[in-house]
């Protein structure tokens, strides 16, 4: 147990725990789960069966023997038919499937035979076959087997009825065949002479037309030779008379072709005089009108160069020299004007002004004098223990700079910053 296979002619049939209905494999594989589940096998082979169907009585009773062969095969392409074939002949070896078909093959040939005559069955054999096929193959169906084929290979019987048979029906075609023959040489003979009957006549008839067409041929080939003759004779005189006019032709057209020639040798002559001028013309001529209008050019291209380039220098000194007499005119009113200005604001303000623009400074002076001490990395501090010590040191030497510069204004401008400011204050 485990996997299992089988090929195209068999089919497995699986049933056990897993499967609520039995499992059937047609020419493939399974697996197989051993002590658990179960595996059976059925063949699918064809069976080739001979039905021997002895002394049985037909429509007539005439008692016949038939045998017929049969191919027959359980049907595995069907999974209803092989489930009805397994249920029938599962577990069963072949020969019990085999003897089974057979028996229900013969019944039904038996009963075939009862339904026919001798004749019916002897004369037309495929009605026969085609009756035991389709009514065995109902019931073979039904147990999952399919009727492949099936034909009728021989009939006898004990009584000589078949012989009788053959009998008559061999002194029927002897007799048929005496009367055919008697008719055939009766029916020849009339025919024969009928036909040299007419082989005379036509015969007559086509010498007569032959001698009738030999005639016709004489007088026509009579008419035909003598207008042959006088074609040929008019075809002669035509011949010479177009001769001479043909070597007229060729006369007149030799001169014509000399004329031509002393025509052409003067058109030659002309054009040569033509190529001969106009040579001299492009060799001497007109290379001296081109050098005339190539210097006429150059004179006047110059000409015209001088007096561009002098009105172009003038034109740029003179716009140069505008623009810079507008220049210093627009920079001294300007200067003017700020002159101006400041000499009205200085005599309006006179002392409050210089005050103010000293107000104005003093910051500045106190951050460029404090510059170098923000650049210092490193101040030592050395003191005698009077005084102050440390940053307010500093702060105060640079306070004390700012406070000398009201003295250094009054001696430089004699404006007195102290008194300006109580002044304005007020």
């Amino acid at each position: 147990m485990g996997f299992e296979t089988c090929g195209p002619n068999e089919a497995m049939v699986v049933s056990g725990c897993f499967h609520s209905r039995p499992v059937m494999v047609p020419g493939g594989s399974i697996w197989v789960w051993p002590f658990v589940q179960q595996l059976q096998r059925i063949s699918l082979n064809t069976m080739t069966l001979q039905i021997h169907s002895t002394d049985v009585c037909t429509a007539q009773g005439v008692p016949i023997s038939c045998i017929g062969v049969a191919q027959v095969k359980i049907q595995g392409q069907s999974q209803e038919m092989l489930a009805a074939a397994c249920m029938q002949f599962l577990g069963k070896a072949e020969r019990e499937i085999r003897s089974i078909a057979l028996e229900t093959l013969e019944g039904h040939q038996r009963a075939i035979m009862g339904t026919m005559t001798v004749e019916e069955i002897y004369q037309d054999r495929k009605k026969f076959a085609k009756n035991v096929f389709e009514v065995a193959s109902s019931d073979l169906v039904q147990m999952g087997i399919t009727v492949v084929s099936y034909t009728l290979k021989d009939i006898k019987d004990k009584e000589g009825y078949l012989a009788a048979l053959g009998k008559t029906r061999t002194a029927q075609v002897k007799r048929d065949a005496k009367i055919g023959e008697a008719r055939a040489k009766r029916d020849a003979g009339i025919k024969e002479a009928i036909a040299n009957q007419e082989r005379l006549k036509v015969r007559f008839e086509k010498d007569t037309e032959i001698a009738e067409a030999k005639r016709d041929f004489e007088l026509k080939k009579a008419a035909y030779d003598i207008e042959v003759e006088t074609r040929r004779a008019e075809s002669e005189m035509a011949y010479q008379q177009q001769a001479a006019i043909s070597k007229q032709a060729i006369k007149e057209a030799e001169m014509q072709v000399i004329i031509e020639e002393r025509t052409k040798e003067i058109q030659v002559q002309d054009q040569e005089i033509l190529r001969r001028e106009k040579e001299l013309e492009a060799q001497i001529k007109k290379p001296a009108e081109a050098e005339k209008y190539r210097l006429e050019t150059i004179a006047a291209a110059e000409r015209n160069k001088v007096v561009l380039e002098a009105e172009a220098n003038a034109e740029a000194i003179q716009m140069r020299g505008e623009a810079q007499a507008f220049a210093i005119e627009a920079k001294a009113k300007a200067e003017a004007e700020q002159m101006v200005k400041k000499a009205d604001a200085w005599k309006d303000y006179q002392e409050a002004a210089m005050v103010d623009m000293v107000l104005q400074t003093l910051p500045k002076i106190a951050a460029e004098v404090a510059a170098p001490l923000s650049k210092a990395k490193k101040v030592t501090m050395i003191s005698s223990g009077d005084g102050e010590v440390g940053a307010a040191k500093l702060t105060g030497e640079v306070i004390d700079v700012i406070a000398k510069l009201p003295l250094m204004i009054e001696n430089m401008t004699g404006v007195n910053i102290q008194q300006a400011m109580k002044i304005k204050s007020r």
